[in-house]
């Protein structure tokens, strides 16, 4: 084949890529989502199989945090009109509000001095509900940092945000570091739970977090905790946290000072429900169907969930290679997250772009064509969500003077991403349902 044509099928198949991306976002949405699982009639709200007398209630109030926090309210208020009232908290900012609420721009990935105001207002609306009361939750990805209060009052927002640094560049995977956050909150692990209680509480989630540990979501705010201090410190020791985390922080540890956090057997949870709406597992079936409609041989494979970036790499373009020999063309799906340990200070990237210029680092050549991107339209310090990379990445960026392994090892991926027009830039999408790895072989 000559280069041109070589080039253009490296193109189409990047198109391809973007194609099943574009479409799984664009199915797996709240709104679509809350059409199926949300419905209001005659002061009856249905919340997938739960059914809620709205008007015996003395009052309802609605707790919504993360990063889909105004498009889950936006999606209930469509369903049940302007008679709600309560709190949202999301790091996008909205064009638009729904009338009898308060809206706050937390932090992400660390809090804002605006995550502290969010929280203190949740608390505060919270604070003597009674048992006639209901309390629906909102809650997404992203939680953790949007809305937040210390547990110890001696830990400053300067220091909450080195905490929150030092936890989210430790290389551990998202339910190890909302253990830790969780313990360290008065909102998270079950806390929430406890403010609204006696009244009856339900919560709707579009979840960023494996489906086995759910209360991982924004660290838990309405559920049982799963997680105990004994796994805070031993994750501190696993991480070196001490060393990195600030004064004020290390101190709680080194005390053995943390609370426990509240279980299942708590009052808090006896009147309360909690529903999942969307999930990673969404994104990955809306992906297949497009992909199916494409023309692919589609297969899934989570199994690097959670795992360092190269260890995924390698594993996925293995498999990728072993379906080669029985099918063509194959498309291979995975969801969840990866890991990527910064060290040495980082430039402007993510973990789906590290993930995906360590593949075009393994494929030059190669009929291959990898998408990573982050569901949320937003990849770590970057504008992106991710990038495509193919068998010609690394021939057209030597062609530009790029260094591959330079931005690999300086954690610098999205310049080059930039300069190739392969970084794919969504914008904040207003949903969170963790990332996509599609992998194409033709």
């Amino acid at each position: 084949m000559s280069e041109t044509g070589r080039e253009s099928q490296f193109r189409r198949m990047r198109e391809d890529a973007l194609a099943i991306f574009r479409q799984a976002l664009a199915e797996a949405s709240i709104s679509k989502a809350f059409a199926r699982h949300v419905e209001y009639e005659r002061g009856v709200l249905r919340l997938c199989d739960d059914l809620y007398h709205l008007h015996s209630y003395s009052s309802v109030l609605v707790v919504s945090l993360g990063k889909a926090g105004h498009s889950m309210v936006e999606a209930l208020s469509q369903q049940i009109g302007a008679s709600l009232e309560g709190v949202v908290a999301s790091s996008v900012e909205s064009t638009t509000q729904v009338h009898g609420f308060r809206y706050f721009r937390g932090g992400h990935p660390t809090p804002n001095e605006e995550s502290i105001q969010a929280a203190g207002a949740i608390l505060r609306m919270l604070e003597a509900q009674p048992a006639s009361a209901l309390v629906l939750f909102l809650l997404s990805g992203g939680g953790s940092s949007i809305v937040e209060k210390p547990i110890d009052d001696e830990i400053a927002l300067a220091d909450l945000i080195a905490t929150y640094r030092a936890l989210v560049l430790s290389g551990a995977p998202i339910a190890e570091i909302n253990a830790v956050r969780k313990h360290l909150s008065a909102v998270k692990g079950g806390r929430l739970a406890q403010a609204a209680f006696p009244a009856e509480q339900v919560s709707l989630l579009v979840s960023d977090v494996p489906d086995s540990t759910p209360d991982a979501l924004a660290s838990g705010p309405t559920m049982p905790d799963s997680s105990s201090i004994k796994d805070c410190y031993r994750i501190a020791e696993k991480y070196e946290l001490l060393r990195q985390f600030p004064a004020s922080t290390r101190e709680l540890f080194q005390r053995h000072a943390l609370e426990e956090t509240p279980k299942s057997d708590d009052p808090a949870f006896h009147r309360a429900r909690w529903w999942p709406v969307l999930s990673n597992q969404t994104a990955i079936e809306e992906a297949s169907l497009a992909a199916e409609r494409a023309g692919f041989i589609v297969r899934v494979d989570n199994s690097c969930d959670d795992w360092d970036y190269e260890k995924a790499a390698n594993y996925l373009l293995q498999r990728a290679r072993k379906l080669r020999k029985q099918f063509s063309p194959v498309c291979l799906i995975s969801g969840g997250e990866v890991t990527v340990k910064v060290t040495n200070g980082a430039g402007v990237g993510g973990r789906n772009q590290q993930f995906a210029l360590a593949c075009a680092n393994q494929i030059a050549d190669e009929n291959i064509t990898i998408l990573s991107a982050g569901t949320d339209g937003v990849d770590g310090n970057s504008p992106a969500a991710g990038a495509v990379v193919d068998g010609s990445t690394i021939q057209r960026a030597g062609a530009r003077g790029l260094d591959v392994i330079a931005a690999l090892k300086k954690f610098d991926a999205y310049p080059l991403f930039n300069a190739l027009g392969d970084a794919i830039e969504t914008g904040p999408t207003g949903n969170n349902l963790r990332d996509l790895r599609i992998v194409l072989v033709y």
